[in-house]
């Protein structure tokens, strides 16, 4: 299993500029936000991700892939940056 802290680097590397916040909930599953890190405008929210899938790094690189998947289908993700 990756750790948080792993993930959130590996997650910001991937979409920079946005930052990310990773999360844990009680039942051992996940949230990831992708904000822009200056005006804190939400890019996506995804919830409920099961963090025992992501032992491998290809389960972390389908992660990303299923993530850059949304954030490009819910239209507010903006190729200029907000400042």
């Amino acid at each position: 299993m990756i750790y948080l802290s792993q993930l959130r680097a590996e997650l910001e590397h991937s979409f920079s500029p946005l930052a990310c916040e990773c999360t844990m909930s009680g039942d051992s599953s996940l949230t990831v936000k992708l904000y822009h890190p200056v005006s804190g405008q939400v890019d996506l929210v995804v919830s409920g991700l099961t963090v025992a899938a992501l032992r491998t790094p290809e389960a972390v690189v389908a992660l990303i892939e299923e993530l850059r998947y949304e954030l490009e289908s819910n239209g507010l993700h903006r190729s200029d940056p907000v400042v």
